[in-house]
């Protein structure tokens, strides 16, 4: 088991590990030891076991709160999913039926006609004003 020297608030301590987990004790010691200096800055010398404790309480304060936040992250993220899966097993909608109006044949074909006879007539009447 390896004996690792970690450094909070000043003060040296040797602390065992399990083999592999040096980088997260390192990585622990190093938040203890911020909070510790931001009490040493803000109190002055106090003693080990006050400090300690004192920088475990406001670690574990920021640790509540994340905590906090953390479940609220997952509540919503819950209820996203939730969502998400009523979308995705409601099935779709039933198509709409849409009536497009269509001009009978007839009527076109008439259409056609009128125009025509008018085209006659206005180049009949185009013949008899210029002639």
């Amino acid at each position: 088991m390896p004996q690792i020297e970690i450094e909070i608030g000043g003060r040296s301590f040797e602390v065992a590990c399990q083999e592999g987990e040096e980088h997260y004790l390192h990585a622990a010691a190093a938040m203890l030891d911020e909070e510790a200096s931001v009490l040493a800055s803000q109190i002055g010398r106090i003693p080990e076991a006050r400090m300690l404790l004192m920088a475990g309480l406001m670690l574990a304060d920021k640790t509540a709160g994340l905590q906090d936040k953390l479940r609220e992250a997952e509540d919503k993220l819950a209820e996203r999913d939730a969502e998400l899966k009523q979308l995705r097993d409601t099935p779709p909608p039933e198509p709409e039926r849409i009536e497009v109006p269509v001009v009978p044949d007839d009527v076109t074909d008439t259409l056609a006609e009128i125009a025509a006879r008018a085209e006659a007539l206005a180049e009949t009447v185009d013949g008899k004003t210029n002639g």
